[in-house]
């Protein structure tokens, strides 16, 4: 049987009542409060303290503190009045059964109403957040929509403007090359008119008469010319061709070779094959083929000490550091390349449309689309029927178009 507790005290006031219940040496995780409107049980084994109250009390604002080794309970009375008792007096054993039974009904049914409020209110809250996530989601998917019609139609206008640059370019071009035609068109006749004036004025002396006789010249003979053609590197013709661009290309790759750095302390420790650029070259090609791109870099690093001329070196270091990701070196590499590669002439054609497509492809890979296609269409002039270039030409064009579609 449970001690019960009788040596509690208590006070009132019109509007409250307090009650403090002392806990016998128990701790507060030990003790277990019931409170309702008429009754009040706090047991903390194996000591137990119930009082039926004299008067209705509002649960809702009373409460009960536990602290310094008692319970404190602050009551608010539903009416202002003063109590004659904090109990009420000569209850039956049958009454205080139903009060202790009602109240612990009524107890769980708070309990339940609360958990199913604080349930409502969880899913009112999650709702809420969802709809101000939602909120927030749409906003920034209308803001990125924003950004990439702007970019979309940044990088239209850019096409346009460099396709409008390139048509005057052409146009240029092909007035430039019909004037340099004519030109060389009329240089041809002059030359071809003067030498038909000189071999035909040969014969025409004058006749000198001596009385009625005649003097005729006499008939020219017969011989064979010996024609003697200047030796060429390039394959073209004469007419076709750039030569005073060719003879400036073969300068500067002849002086290029030329252009080796002796001077690094470093570079002196090296066997002989070692401070050869295109033997550096070399070795880089053939662990490039082999799939050491890292290894094929380094010697080609070497090289470029030794000589930072050579044009061949940067293009195909651009190749390594593509196949390694690198692509702001690739397009370092592809650059300086590109710069070295001037002036522009049928040699160094197939490196000039090596350097563009790299360089391309390395913009492309970083999702810079309009810098990649006017690379492409770079190496397309250098070669029009190249269909590879063709292809990925068309679809960089496909690309740029497909980011103008605005999702539904």
């Amino acid at each position: 049987m449970p001690i019960t507790v009788t040596d509690y005290t208590w006070q009132q006031t019109e509007r409250e009542v307090y009650v403090s219940v002392p806990l016998k040496g128990r701790k507060a995780d030990q003790s277990n409060v019931l409170c309702t409107e008429h009754y009040i049980k706090v047991n903390f084994p194996p000591f137990l303290f119930e009082i039926f109250l004299f008067a209705p009390i509002d649960v809702d604002k009373s409460s009960a503190k536990i602290g310094n080794g008692i319970i404190l309970f602050t009551l608010y009375k539903q009416e202002s009045s003063l109590w004659n008792a904090l109990s009420v007096a000569n209850i039956e054993k049958a009454a205080m059964q139903v009060i202790r039974e009602n109240a612990v009904i009524r107890v769980q049914e708070k309990t339940k109403a609360d958990i199913q409020a604080r349930a409502v209110r969880k899913r009112e809250n999650e709702k809420y957040s969802l709809e101000v996530m939602m909120k927030i989601s749409e906003e920034e998917r209308k803001q990125i929509e924003n950004v990439k019609e702007e970019e979309r139609l940044k990088a239209s206008e850019e096409l346009e403007k460099f396709k409008e640059q390139q048509r005057i370019e052409e146009e240029q071009r092909n007035i430039e090359k019909a004037a340099q035609r004519r030109r060389e068109e009329e240089q041809r006749k002059n030359v071809l008119n003067n030498t038909v004036f000189t071999e035909l004025s040969k014969p025409r002396i004058q006749a000198q008469t001596r009385g009625n006789e005649k003097i005729v010249p006499p008939t020219r003979k017969t011989g064979s010319i010996k024609i003697q053609f200047t030796p060429r590197v390039f394959p073209t013709a004469v007419r076709e061709s750039l030569l005073a661009e060719e003879e400036e290309w073969l300068q500067k790759q002849a002086a290029a070779r030329r252009a080796i750095n002796t001077d690094n302390l470093e570079l002196q420790d090296l066997k002989e094959e070692e401070r050869n650029p295109e033997w550096l070259k070399e070795k880089g090609n053939k662990l490039f083929a082999a799939g050491d791109y890292l290894a094929a870099v380094n010697a080609l690093n070497l090289a470029i000490r030794i000589n930072d001329k050579i044009p061949v070196l940067y293009l195909n270091r651009s190749a390594c550091h593509l196949k390694l990701r690198n692509l702001h070196k690739t397009i370092e590499d592809a650059s300086k390349a590109l710069e070295l590669l001037t002036p522009p002439v049928p040699d160094n054609a197939a490196a000039r449309l090596k350097a563009f497509v790299r360089r391309g492809s390395a913009f492309c890979e970083l999702e810079l689309y309009v810098e990649g296609l006017q690379d492409y269409e770079a190496a397309l002039k250098i070669h029009p029927d190249n269909l590879n270039v063709k292809s990925d030409a068309e679809k960089i064009r496909q690309i740029l178009q497909g980011s103008c579609l605005v999702p539904e």
